[in-house]
């Protein structure tokens, strides 16, 4: 399927500062529409200008929202580590919360894309009564188990760019542990230092998505400041395990309420497909759409297809 035609904003703005952070927002569609709230991964990816053309606009009022440190948002984790300061999934779910109280929006529904499925579920596990429905793709729920396969085990498929993103890192002990070791080069003061542990960073990310030989090179990392801001904010949060004292899929009464298309590769190395198998079991109103290959990106090909026919399945509801 196409991407629909890319329209102008209706609306946007900045939430009021919060911890230090002022957060931009931009809507589409038609705001007589549902709402669908748009959820970008990294974190750190920031919304995409594709990203919303995912939708119709004609049957939606689209809400994009860059997450703190990312995209549009102030202050920048490419130019500042303060960014990382009051930067967490409990501050994510607050400026969400605060987004839809300024737009005035009773319930919506989610889209989330890698991190942004672990954001969208965070949310609608706190706030039950404001989701409607759920699309989500590419879908991680940040357990030490999905991050230490993505920063440990995802080696045995690609030994090479595994042996270099380790020597970015030496002292990293896989998995969760490479991400605090990256972590710390990353805020080391040194702007040499930093940049070199960005660039490692980010070359073992794009190896792992560029698995499947659709997938699109992401463009923005060959942008020095994207590498810096979105590697200082993947590390900052998966070190921490998104600060999620209690597993998402041990939430399962609040999960079954809600109805949700859920869609993953087969075999993405960044996100295996046993999260979005559990998830569905949690979720008894959910389906499951399972692309064969190791896509990643939602932006483009199979992943993006079931993505729109989802919300156009949604609309039609």
């Amino acid at each position: 399927m196409s991407l629909f035609p890319a329209t102008n904003p209706l609306r946007s703005g900045t939430l009021p500062e919060d911890g230090g952070h002022f957060v931009h927002w931009e809507t589409f569609g038609m705001a007589s529409r549902p709402a669908m709230l748009l959820l970008h991964g990294g974190p750190g990816g920031g919304i995409k200008p594709r990203m919303p053309r995912l939708f119709d606009p004609n049957q939606w009022h689209i809400i994009a929202m860059d997450q703190r440190g990312a995209g549009n948002s102030l202050p920048y984790a490419g130019d500042d580590v303060a960014a990382l300061q009051a930067n967490t999934t409990a501050d994510l779910i607050n400026d969400i919360e605060r987004l839809r109280t300024l737009l005035n929006i009773e319930q919506w529904h989610l889209y989330g894309s890698s991190w942004g499925t672990t954001l969208a579920l965070a949310y609608a596990v706190q706030h039950p009564a404001r989701v409607k429905g759920m699309i989500l793709a590419a879908i991680a729920t940040t357990t030490r188990e999905e991050i230490d396969f993505l920063y440990g085990g995802a080696g045995m498929f690609l030994p090479e760019a595994f042996e270099a993103f380790v020597a970015g890192a030496p002292e990293g002990k896989g998995g969760v542990g490479m991400a605090a070791a990256y972590g710390d080069l990353l805020t080391s003061g040194d702007p040499t230092i930093e940049a070199a542990a960005a660039e490692a960073w980010c070359a073992w990310e794009q190896a792992v998505v560029m698995l499947d030989p659709r997938a699109e090179v992401p463009a923005e990392f060959t942008d020095p400041r994207y590498r810096l801001g979105f590697a200082r904010l993947v590390t900052h949060y998966f070190r921490n395990l998104a600060w999620l004292d209690v597993p998402i899929l041990d939430q399962k009464d609040i999960l079954a309420s809600f109805p949700a298309v859920l869609i993953n590769s087969r075999l993405d190395l960044s996100v295996p497909f046993s999260t979005a198998w559990q998830l569905h079991r949690a979720m008894p109103q959910s389906e499951l759409v399972a692309i064969p290959g190791s896509l990643h990106g939602t932006l483009y090909g199979p992943l993006s297809d079931a993505v729109i026919e989802a919300g156009q399945k949604f609309s039609r509801a």
